[in-house]
């Protein structure tokens, strides 16, 4: 794989000490070997987040259609069934792993005697529009969507996947697995990139206070060790840097200091938000639009499900940026420039002007208020402390 370089405009860098950039690097050959133990006390659970939220929002009927647009762990999906209505469900997930088990969830004799159908799609975002045409499914012919954000938990429970903090594994982090050879790794992204657009990465997507700090660091690394190769070195170097400063997640419990630059690089190289941005635009396309014009009139969000007679969709975010994205359609505003690097081609940051630029309004957002897990869910289901959930109606 030839990887290609970003070039960025010179900066004055952040330099330390060499004698405390030997002794950051020698402690991470001395620990590159061990597992890295969890400082955040959190195991990730394969509960899906919200479920009764979205259950109560699409309200499942026999004779329905439902897209699980990550399907991941099959969470939701099985919420869905769970209804024991006769509904077709097509089960999309970019990652392998994810769409053998979409795969192994269809062939269930259970659900064939229920009915139901569950219908395995191995694909992006950006590959919908395909998939869909190849399964004949038409256009407003769906009534629910979901749509659970970010790395799900079969991805962070797999060390070999390069995703967790908890284990000792590969600086890999592509949801795709090994499906593009020529799609980059996180170890392609720290071992290449300048300082300065590294801690745009850090900043932007990962909301990194130390983030210039941080990459000057590993950029500095490379000239004492030859290449940042697994979690444990990333996370090390990450944890010396920002030693003197700790953060805690909602429940107010210590979350490790590299957490936010391995979700930053994590955005980055699945290109996160530019699938986001393109698959809400797509997506519309199959929902039923709704019927009911005084409703979609109204300006007051919609309290009485019953009353919704259109496809709804229904997503779960765990990023202010993904967030951010979900709410600008909802509310009539559409993002059309790039918001990330495509395989290292450039980087570009998300524009205010092009954020506010309007649109026809094309969905109905149902609550006034984003959703939040309750804080019983939280307890029990630790993944859920950071959700926002979002329903909307398509309208056009």
């Amino acid at each position: 794989m030839q990887s290609q370089v970003i070039h960025g405009l010179s900066s004055a860098p952040i330099r330390f000490k060499c004698h405390h950039l030997r002794q950051i690097c020698r402690h991470l050959s001395e620990n590159a070997r061990q597992q890295l133990k969890s400082e955040s006390g959190v195991t990730l659970s394969h509960k899906p987040v919200m479920g009764r939220e979205i259950m109560a929002a699409l309200r499942p009927k026999d004779g329905q259609t439902f897209i699980d647009m990550t399907f991941g762990s099959g969470g939701h999906t099985k919420h869905l069934l769970a209804t024991n209505k006769k509904i077709c469900v097509y089960a999309l997930d970019r990652d392998p792993i994810a769409h053998e088990r979409a795969v192994h969830l269809s062939r269930s004799k259970l659900i064939a005697a229920n009915g139901q159908r569950v219908i395995p799609l191995l694909g992006r975002f950006s590959e919908l529009p395909a998939l869909m045409a190849a399964e004949g499914v038409a256009m407003d012919s769906v009534d629910g969507v979901i749509m659970d954000l970010g790395a799900s938990s079969m991805q962070f429970d797999d060390s070999r996947r390069g995703f967790s903090l908890s284990s000792d594994g590969p600086l890999d982090m592509r949801m795709d697995g090994q499906r593009f050879e020529s799609m980059p790794t996180a170890a392609d992204v720290v071992n290449t990139l300048s300082a300065e657009h590294l801690a745009k990465i850090f900043k932007i997507y990962g909301e990194e206070r130390y983030a210039l700090k941080i990459a000057q660091t590993i950029v500095d690394s490379r000239f004492l060790m030859k290449r940042l190769s697994s979690t444990t070195e990333l996370a090390h170097l990450v944890a010396n840097v920002s030693a003197n400063h700790q953060s805690f997640d909602r429940l107010g419990r210590p979350q490790h200091s590299a957490t936010k630059v391995f979700q930053a690089i994590r955005i980055f190289v699945n290109n996160e938000l530019n699938e986001l941005n393109y698959g809400l635009q797509r997506i519309r396309h199959y929902l039923k639009p709704m019927k009911n014009t005084d409703l979609s009139d109204r300006n007051e969000s919609i309290d009485n499900y019953d009353e919704i007679d259109g496809g709804v969709i229904a997503v779960l975010s765990f990023h202010s940026l993904e967030d951010r994205i979900v709410k600008k359609h909802f509310i009539g505003t559409e993002l059309n420039t790039s918001l990330e690097s495509k395989h290292f081609s450039s980087l570009e940051i998300p524009d205010e002007n092009e954020l506010s630029k309007v649109l026809n309004k094309s969905w109905k957002p149902i609550n006034k208020r984003v959703i939040l897990a309750d804080e019983e869910e939280v307890l029990s289901n630790p993944r859920s402390r950071s959700a926002k959930l979002r329903l909307a109606v398509r309208v056009l």
